[in-house]
């Protein structure tokens, strides 16, 4: 009853920008904590960046200074704003999201969106 779908995906030069949306449907009560995991070929899927619902932000390493997270809890949406591309960015980006639901359990679980290709190459 919960669906996350995934948005803006797509093929940039190098030190060009792309902006992904994920946008939460279904019966949900409340939306804990959004973030936005990456997996490349032959690699473990990695934390990108994630944000509560406080405001709070976290990134890995690699992509501080040049990703900027956000959300929009109105329309139950989580974006990743990517500047400064570099071809190692190259990679499937997965939304992820903590809620509840109606009817559910009082505890938050994890949902995960469908993913979208995000390719740098000049």
């Amino acid at each position: 009853q919960v669906q996350l779908v995934e948005s803006g995906g797509g093929l940039v030069q190098p030190g060009g920008s792309l902006r992904l949306s994920c946008v939460a449907s279904g019966r949900i009560f409340s939306i804990n904590v959004m973030g936005w995991y990456r997996q490349a070929p032959g690699k473990q899927r990695e934390l990108v960046a994630a944000i509560t619902s406080g405001g709070r932000t976290n990134y890995a390493d690699s992509v501080k200074g040049r990703f900027t997270i956000s959300r929009d809890n109105a329309k139950k949406t989580v974006y990743l704003q990517m500047n400064s591309l570099k071809p190692e960015d190259t990679a499937v980006y997965y939304c992820n999201v903590d809620l509840r639901t109606f009817g559910g359990s009082n505890s938050y679980i994890t949902y995960w969106g469908q993913g979208t290709q995000v390719t740098v190459s000049s």
